[in-house]
């Protein structure tokens, strides 16, 4: 995993609680945008922790990059900032996972382990506002909302909207990873969206996945 963070005592408290830890091996620290695409190329971590304010190449930037420089990089935001633009621009930016600082050390730790399963994950006070995100927009709910889903494809989105991975996914509807992945790939297409992220917030917004008190 890689830390990018320009506040050294934000870097310092994470070395703390995952520098002991056997199932997270923390392989740079960083203090900039540049210096996270930089090492993240040269490093090839499974996660990146991202601070959205950054100086030069903020977070968001630097969110969009790592998409194209290391896509095998899962993207976990971790920022002060709450607000409805910073959450979706993240999101479309390819973030897999929002938290705000002041996270507890479990929350931090089921985050870091739920990206790297492939699941998109929200800490606690942002979860709600991922469910009303663009609710102006959404419409009439799940089901009116994807007029051109089938029952099926509603029904994994649904599922995608919850937090479940794919794994999970094909276990509770009796199908393979692969049926689920292709399943995925026509979901994204028909509703006009280019990754998982940006599924969950579109359908969290139309209604879907209202459960999240796991997540």
């Amino acid at each position: 995993m890689l830390i990018a963070d320009d506040h050294p005592i934000v870097r310092e408290g994470l070395r703390a609680v995952l520098g002991n830890r056997s199932d997270v091996q923390v392989v740079a620290e960083v203090a900039d945008g540049a210096a996270a695409i930089r090492e993240a190329v040269l490093q090839q971590p499974d996660i990146v922790l991202l601070d959205l304010q950054m100086p030069g190449l903020d977070g968001l930037q630097a969110a969009r990059r790592l998409r194209v420089e290391c896509p095998g990089a899962a993207v976990l935001v971790l920022t002060m900032y709450d607000d409805d633009a910073s959450v979706l621009h993240a999101m479309q930016a390819g973030a897999r996972g929002y938290l705000l600082k002041g996270a507890g050390q479990q929350e931090i730790l089921h985050a870091i382990h739920a990206v790297h399963q492939g699941q998109a994950i929200f800490g606690a006070a942002v979860a709600a506002r991922i469910t009303t995100l663009l609710a102006g927009g959404g419409g009439g709910g799940g089901a009116s909302g994807f007029p051109d889903l089938t029952f099926r494809e509603r029904q994994i989105l649904g599922l995608v909207a919850e937090g479940h991975g794919n794994a999970v996914i094909a276990q509770r509807l009796g199908l393979s990873r692969k049926t689920i992945a292709n399943h995925l790939s026509t979901i994204y297409r028909k509703i006009q969206v280019s990754d998982r992220p940006q599924a969950i917030v579109k359908a969290r917004a139309a209604g879907l996945g209202q459960d999240l008190h796991d997540q």
